[in-house]
């Protein structure tokens, strides 16, 4: 499409509709009918050349100076600044603030403040149009100090390594808050970036709106052809602070006067004029309009319900609901013994096989099958496309992951190990566990995590890392000790439409042994087991503390002990708990985590505040040291807990 007197109305009109908003935006902010704005002024050329290239039906993944990308998109304005104004009526019900927001029916996925994170995201929701066969591309949008991030690199490295059919719009204003270019990069231009990736890149004055549009949309096309990333600049300037308060006092002097006589809305209105494609009073009656429309859905806006907080409403949009089971829960058929690690085998190809949209992807989960070898064989039954070998990127894997759920797939990512999913915390706990309560967003997502010590294998492959996040809502942690629970809860985690984290202890995989049934299964999670009944204490633990009790007990047969296995921590089976105190009357809580701030530490809180009236004595839970996992097997076994168990135990008795 072309500029001219037969579409210089619309064109004109989407492109200054955001600058009437941006106007009216600022009259609120002083108003106080907004709490905070971050302006796109000067920008509208950017978001609005970019989205009128993309189809109705491609994702777009915006950032805070894309206001133009949701008014192309037609969003209803009423319902764009109730959004604004924290109203109940808006996306996230009040939940996050302005551009903080996503809708699946307008194909935009919202942004979280750590910017970086929309990279990765877009990796998914490309591959999953590439995985189904469609000519579809997907739009992203970094800003020249996001491009900072190891997320852009993880992201636009993913992109390119699977020929991904995405755009990477860097939206170079030329500075990060009060932070200009030179002080965060060392070149001229970020079309020097796209080579380094295998990737072309190109360049554009980000004030042409006409040459935004234009090369965006060869861009777009020529992606959709041939999938493949391809990396855009729109060269821009900022007019206004990185968000109103912040002001524009470090700018150096005339520089905001030299940016006004670029201003793309009087570059575009002159060409519009000057090639008489309308007249002044058509345009000045359009922009008339515009503002008609602006102010009008704005006092509509107004007039819509505050939330009002009930803590159960807010409780009930953490996750999303789970459907019940078609599988069974109590498998009577036959079964055999089976190592833990073939039982998580057996889970991930029942969920591949119930679930043709499921993909796994891991760092040499493929050809290889994994170091721990849980994927061995996948690939020749399931091929490459749905078990997919990554780069050494978590935060883009995991990223991708969220991506490709937004697009109906289900997801595993495999953590090669436990201790490496810090480099994905900001994907985990920031963008999957909050979307839900965010803006309604489920995330199919299962993220595997060899976990545990007793291996020798030193500080960074060892770690207990479960609590990092029992307390971050909207996500759900599993740990199973054993194989017939391995197999049937992860199976049960593909049912769940949470983001669910699964625990699997290092040295359980080929240590333990169970009878397995053949059939597939599901157990429901938050619900523990009672693996012995007892009458003087209760035991209460998981993953490798249940083995630890196994022993204590084989060595201690005349203390009547009631042991319970947790098996998914978040949620946690209090009812069953309490039930057994209120007969014992004393508790132990034994893990392998250190003490500070773990998961046994709210166990023992829990139940002192809930039953303190049914205690004989005080809950004690036995944690390993507080120190970092040592690499020795002589030190590590000092550091462990199970060498304080019997002493924890006898005091509690004999209290």
């Amino acid at each position: 499409m072309e500029f001219s007197a037969k579409n210089a109305s619309a064109a004109y009109t989407s492109l200054f509709l955001p600058r009437a908003v941006e106007e009216r935006m600022l009259i609120a902010l002083r108003q106080g009918r907004i709490s905070k704005w971050f302006s796109s002024y000067g920008q509208e050329a950017v978001s609005v050349g970019t989205a009128m290239a993309m189809h109705e039906d491609e994702w777009i993944c915006t950032m805070h100076r894309n206001l133009g990308v949701f008014t192309t998109r037609d969003i209803p304005l009423r319902k764009l600044f109730a959004q604004f104004q924290g109203k109940l009526t808006g996306f996230t019900k009040g939940r996050d603030r302005s551009f903080h927001f996503g809708s699946t029916e307008h194909k935009i996925f919202g942004m979280i403040s750590h910017l970086g994170p929309q990279l990765g995201v877009a990796d998914g929701l490309a591959l999953a149009r590439k995985l189904r066969g469609e000519k579809k591309c997907v739009l992203v949008y970094t800003g020249d100090g996001g491009a900072s991030e190891g997320d852009f690199h993880e992201a636009l490295n993913v992109a390119a390594v699977w020929d991904l059919p995405v755009l990477i719009v860097v939206e170079n204003n030329q500075w990060g808050l009060s932070t200009p270019s030179k002080e965060q990069f060392v070149f001229d231009s970020f079309t020097v970036k796209g080579p380094a990736y295998g990737m072309e890149a190109h360049s554009v004055d980000g004030n042409d709106f006409e040459a935004v549009y234009a090369l965006t949309k060869k861009l777009t096309d020529s992606i959709r052809e041939n999938p493949r990333p391809i990396l855009l600049e729109c060269v821009t300037f900022r007019m206004r602070g990185h968000e109103e308060a912040s002001g524009t006092k470090y700018y150096p002097d005339g520089l905001i006067d030299s940016w006004k006589e670029k201003d793309p809305i009087d570059r575009f209105k002159a060409q519009i004029l000057a090639q008489k494609w309308m007249s002044s009073e058509e345009v000045q009656s359009l922009e008339e309009n515009c503002h008609k429309l602006v102010l009008d859905s704005l006092n509509e806006a107004l007039e819509e319900p505050n939330p009002v907080f009930n803590s159960e409403v807010e409780l009930n949009d953490v996750y999303a609901q789970v459907q019940s089971s078609e599988l069974t829960s109590t498998p009577n058929g036959p079964r055999h013994a089976r190592r833990m690690i073939d039982a998580i085998r057996e889970g991930l190809e029942t969920a591949m096989e119930l679930d043709p949209s499921l993909v796994l992807m891991g760092q040499d989960i493929a050809d290889y099958g994994g170091v721990f070898k849980a994927t061995e064989g996948f690939v020749e039954r399931f091929g490459k496309e749905r078990v997919r070998n990554t780069p050494l990127c978590e935060s883009a894997i995991v990223g991708a992951g969220v991506g490709l759920t937004v697009e109906g797939h289900a997801v595993m990512v495999e953590m090669q190990f436990s201790d490496f999913v810090t480099e994905a915390m900001t994907q985990i706990c920031n963008q999957a566990a909050k979307l839900h309560y965010r803006w309604g967003q489920s995330v199919n997502m299962v993220i595997r995590m060899p976990t545990g010590a007793g291996v020798a294998a030193g500080p960074f492959h060892s770690q207990s890392t479960e609590a990092w996040f029992t307390r971050v809502p909207g996500l759900k942690v599993v740990y199973p000790s054993n194989a017939f629970d391995a197999k049937g809860l992860l199976i049960q985690a593909f049912q769940d439409p949470n983001p669910v984290l699964f625990f699997e202890h290092k040295a359980l995989y080929r240590s333990q042994e169970s009878d397995v049934p053949e059939e597939a299964y599901a157990l429901p999670f938050g619900q523990a087991r009672i693996c012995t009944v007892g009458e003087e204490l209760t035991l209460v633990s998981y993953g490798l503390g249940m083995r630890w009790i196994e022993e204590w007990q084989t060595q201690n047969p005349n203390i009547s002990a009631e042991v319970i296995d947790m098996r998914t921590l978040v949620p946690w089976d209090f009812d069953t708990v309490q039930k057994s105190i209120e007969k014992t009357g004393r508790c132990v809580v034994i893990q392998e985590d250190t003490y500070r701030g773990s998961f046994g530490a709210d166990i023992s809180h829990r139940i002192q505040t809930e039953c303190f009236a049914k205690l004989d004595a005080p809950v004690e839970v036995v944690s390993s040291l507080d120190i970092p996992i040592p690499f020795s097997a002589e030190l590590e076994r000092g550091y462990l807990a199970n060498s304080r168990i019997e002493e924890a135990i006898n005091r509690v008795l004999n209290f």
